[in-house]
């Protein structure tokens, strides 16, 4: 009965595949409940002997964590309001980890999953410690809490809630900062070799007709952030390598969009298109939801219109969620031309207005060069991401065997956490600073989108293959897939999976007998 509730559940529910929902994970980490005050308790069984079940099919396990997949859009108003505390006995789900973590509920209108606290926020089961006074607050001050503990009353957890509040918060690496060219180990922003890189391509770039094949052998180490918006414009096939064309193709393709918002813009309010107008709305302040930048009404409106205009020039796929993170990393470049400093906090409403619209234009031509050459993975039923999730696991298979049975045993299906990875292009396992990196080398292959990604994710898979082995169930297994500690990830991190990534399609796609067993 569970291996048909494991096969039939993607054919059961409408929403899967393609129903994204944002989700935790590089873009998305979990919400720090003493900034949203999103701590929930909920009841416990009543006897402290009874033992949970663990979840054995992805089927229960998504219904068990109230996977948003199931959830519709028109929660997405009360996505950060308060839950208050009920009159009854206040305790935790069961979960089958060990007895003394204890994990917050997300969102709903997120596709999350439970987390362990951090350090700070872990529970001490010292028995000292856990003593609390005839108020319910704690004895020393701190903020514990003993899994053996019965229940507390609604008071209790209230000043429980306090206290965690007025804890001091411990410095972390910001978790979006240095978008630009920066290691995770803090290495300087430019050294000889990098002022040596960035001669070359300044150049490559001067030169009157630009050699596009000798560009893109030295953009696949990665792009210098001062020619970054120009290269990947010629790399996308935006700019054409004559260098006496490119200011009159820039200016005929931004008009010929400006065209384009005249002509189809005012009918998002039409029958015919107000569903799509309506997903992209809600979509867009999903989009890199902890970047101020991306939270400007204006910058929304810019993403808006670009999305918009993009589905009513491609009605075989139209908008499907994931496309609104794609416009990000271009975003960022084009902007990056104009602004010194990180743009995570810069002001859009700054730049003049003309300046603006030219970015917004450029974003919307090299997004749908990107999207051109993956567009079926958009269409009906995504049959290139269906095909992609599969090749990945044949992959695996052949690459890593040890990986690939213990999913087996814990019944867990490449397309439960591939599907994402194809969909977003792993923008959603990365920081963007990452992504922009990656993109570098994306672009700079042939096919890079959408055939090297393929061994960048089995790269990326086979990279936490300790972690994957000694998680032995399906629950915290998918946890883990979906939640990869990326976070701190810089360009060494990428290097050194962009290396791995191409061995593979050395051995792989450059020798396709060694597919054969």
């Amino acid at each position: 009965m569970a291996t048909d509730n494991r096969i039939h559940f993607w054919r059961r529910n409408p929403k899967v595949p393609g129903s994204l929902q944002p989700v935790y994970g590089a873009q998305h980490p979990p919400l720090d409940p003493r900034r949203h005050r999103l701590l929930k308790d909920t009841p416990k069984a009543s006897s402290l002997n009874t033992k949970s079940k663990k979840p054995s099919t992805f089927h229960e396990f998504a219904r068990s964590t109230n996977d948003a997949w199931d959830i519709d859009d028109e929660e997405d108003d009360g996505m950060f309001s308060l839950k208050q505390p009920s009159s009854s006995p206040v305790q935790s789900r069961s979960m089958p980890q060990t007895p003394c973590v204890k994990f917050i509920k997300a969102p709903e209108d997120t596709e999350s999953l439970p987390r362990p606290l951090d350090r700070q926020e872990s529970i001490s089961t010292n028995p000292v410690q856990d003593r609390l006074d005839d108020k319910g607050s704690p004895v020393n001050g701190r903020v514990v809490k003993s899994c053996s503990d019965a229940q507390l009353s609604v008071n209790a957890a209230r000043n429980t809630l306090q206290k965690q509040q007025s804890l001091p918060v411990r410095h972390v690496i910001p978790l979006v900062a240095r978008i630009s060219d920066q290691n995770s180990s803090g290495a300087p922003p430019m050294t000889v070799r990098e002022k040596t890189r960035l001669d070359k391509f300044k150049q490559l770039l001067a030169s009157p007709n630009t050699d596009l094949e000798e560009l893109r052998k030295h953009s696949w180490s990665g792009i210098p952030r001062e020619v970054r918006p120009v290269t990947w414009r010629l790399l996308s096939g935006y700019l054409p390598a004559n260098r006496e064309r490119r200011d009159l193709v820039l200016q005929r393709k931004r008009e010929e969009y400006y065209a384009f918002i005249e002509q189809y813009y005012h009918s998002r309010t039409d029958e015919n298109h107000r569903d799509t107008y309506r997903q992209i709305h809600i979509d867009i302040p999903r989009t890199n939801p902890l970047i101020p930048l991306f939270q400007q009404p204006l910058v929304q409106e810019v993403f808006e219109r670009i999305l918009f205009i993009w589905a009513i020039r491609h009605p075989a796929s139209g908008y499907v969620q994931g496309i609104n993170d794609l416009v990000t990393p271009f975003f960022v470049v084009f902007l990056s031309e104009f602004v010194e400093e990180d743009v995570e906090n810069f002001e859009m409403a700054s730049l003049p207005q003309d300046t603006q619209r030219n970015i917004e234009a450029d974003s919307f031509w090299c997004m749908s060069k990107l999207l051109d050459g993956i567009q079926d993975n958009y269409t009906f039923a995504q049959p290139g991401i269906q095909i992609k999730v599969k090749a990945l696991e044949e992959l695996v298979s052949r690459i890593d065997e040890d990986v690939h049975v213990h999913f087996q045993k814990c019944e867990v299906e490449y397309l439960q956490f591939a599907f994402r990875w194809m969909n977003n292009l792993l923008m959603r396992e990365l920081p963007l600073r990452c992504t922009i990196r990656l993109w570098d080398t994306y672009q700079a292959e042939s096919e890079g989108f959408s055939h090297f990604h393929l061994y960048v994710c089995a790269a990326f898979l086979i990279k936490w293959r300790k972690e994957i082995l000694s998680t032995l169930d399906f629950q915290n297994l998918l946890m883990l897939l979906q939640n990869l500690p990326t976070i701190h990830w810089g360009n060494e991190e990428v290097g050194l999976l962009l290396a791995e990534a191409y061995r593979l399609k050395y051995m792989f796609a450059d020798a396709p007998s060694h597919y054969k067993r």
